[in-house]
């Protein structure tokens, strides 16, 4: 689809740092220049929300038929844009949101995947904006939409994301130069080539097909490895309801891992016994499989050290930054554990004294105050993390542990009750294990809102959409004020 000729046209790109938008704003005036127009480009850095966000603007423009020069802006300006590119789902929409994309007049070419802003991320429920609302918007508030997953075409390419927008731009006709001109802009500027020149004809082709959803593909249900996770499995089929198995296997697997068979055994006695009080269609066992193994496998200083330096953390990291094999790749990490998370690492009797003495304690915490930045790829703090993750044979006898335990027991004993009279407001009591997750204050006060909610349930029993309902306040706010509220009225 070629686009009407205009004497002027204003892009805006936006993106994030290290996809290239200062390359593909290059791009294009390369392209423009070939053309014969006159090009000018400037940028607008923005906030780190995601490794910063970034406006670059490109004006392109021809000399009117007395020859004047035109007198060239410095950036978008909301309603007058005629082209939007961007490198996110999000970005799209902050695009929308901030007026450069218009129904009557703007080709917005956009990537439908997502890359989650901090916002997001420190959501104490699930806070991803909601990417169906910004693909109709985009519909709406265009002239016309280019959208498909730009991240998939650029992994499938082995490019960069910027070849690919830049390939889409192409292929939607809203530059009035010819796709050679596109290529030889690639090619002139002797950088990747030959991938970069693959992802734009990934993006070319995909801006001539409908716009496109990223699908997420169910998990795949891992495979026991040992004896021991294949005689857990065998037991779990012959034990459980189908609808269940699915969980209960990535359960399995996710604590052989944590802590090993005997770990995962226990997981399975206690799943076993909330399915014997379980009938169709099984909601209750099915939650509970999930739920139940992520409160088993709490993120202590030992998970997080073994998490940090495993192989195919430093691989998938390699990947995602592309480092070739014969590239030095160095990884820098900010840590920040307190007394109380190395002391919940100890063994039980040690690490209560420590925290019961408050000279001792008072003496300690001065070496936690402050994080640090820890170089993981450098030998000595590699080979600390990799001492701090040995420890997970003592972890039984940790304090954590043995507490750890008794809340997730005594919260079984509850569902359990439960299950006998009310299936449905056993499964609510077991998706409030969701408010307890991550370590430090995060865990805290998800523990707080957790016991808070439990304790109203004692003194004034509940129906499952009231324990539901206190959930969601609970996940709303962090200070806690809306579940306090919603527990004085309940």
């Amino acid at each position: 689809m070629i686009e009407p000729q205009r004497d002027r046209l204003a892009i805006a790109i936006l993106a994030l740092g290290g996809q290239g938008g200062g390359v593909l704003a290059d791009w294009i005036q390369d392209v423009a220049r070939a053309g014969g127009w006159l090009a000018q480009g400037t940028s607008v850095p923005g906030v780190a929300q995601r490794t910063g966000s970034t406006v670059y603007y490109v004006e392109l423009a021809r000399a009117d038929a007395t020859g004047r020069l035109p007198v060239m802006a410095q950036m978008p300006v909301p309603g007058d844009v005629d082209i939007v590119v961007a490198s996110e789902l999000m970005e799209t929409g902050r695009a929308i949101l901030r007026g450069f994309s218009t129904a009557d007049r703007t080709t917005l070419i956009g990537s439908t995947h997502r890359i989650y802003a901090i916002s997001e991320k420190a959501a104490m429920g699930d806070g991803r904006g909601n990417g169906d609302r910004i693909v109709a918007a985009a519909h709406e508030r265009s002239r016309r939409f280019i959208g498909f997953d730009m991240e998939a075409a650029t992994e499938r390419s082995n490019s960069v994301i910027s070849a690919v927008m830049f390939g889409a731009l192409a292929g939607s006709g809203a530059l009035p130069f010819a796709r050679e001109l596109f290529e030889d802009a690639i090619r002139h500027s002797g950088i990747a080539v030959a991938s970069n020149v693959k992802g734009f004809a990934e993006g070319f082709e995909a801006a001539q097909a409908p716009v496109t959803m990223p699908q997420e593909a169910a998990p795949e249900v891992p495979s026991p490895t040992t004896e021991q996770g294949r005689a857990l499995a065998e037991r779990a089929v012959a034990s459980l309801p189908e609808p269940a198995l699915a969980h209960a296997m990535h359960g399995l697997h996710r604590l052989m891992d944590y802590q090993g068979a005997d770990y995962a055994t226990l997981y399975l006695d206690r799943l076993e016994k909330v399915a014997a009080l379980d009938t169709a269609p099984f909601e209750l066992t099915t939650e509970l499989a999930r739920h139940l193994a992520l409160w088993m496998s709490y993120e202590d200083t030992i998970r997080v050290a073994d998490l940090k330096v495993r192989a195919a953390r430093m691989a998938r990291v390699r990947g995602e930054v592309k480092a070739g094999d014969g590239q030095l790749l160095h990884v820098t990490e900010f840590m920040h554990p307190r007394l109380q998370e190395v002391c919940e690492a100890l063994p039980a009797g040690l690490g209560r004294m420590i925290l019961a003495s408050k000279g001792v304690s008072a003496f300690l915490s001065r070496f936690f105050r402050k994080g640090r930045y820890v170089k993981t790829t450098s030998l000595p703090w590699f080979f600390a993390l990799r001492f701090i993750a040995s420890m997970r044979g003592l972890r039984p006898r940790s304090l954590r542990f043995i507490e750890e335990q008794q809340r997730i027991e005594a919260w079984l004993a509850t569902v359990r009750h439960e299950a006998f009279r009310d299936s449905a407001l056993a499964t609510e009591m077991v998706r409030c294990q969701r408010l307890i997750k991550g370590y430090g204050d995060t865990f805290e006060r998800g523990l707080s809102n957790f016991n808070r909610i439990m304790a109203q349930h004692q003194a004034q029993p509940q129906t499952s959409g009231g324990i539901a309902r206190l959930c969601e306040l609970a996940l709303s706010d962090e200070q806690g004020m809306a579940l306090a509220e919603g527990l004085r009225v309940a």
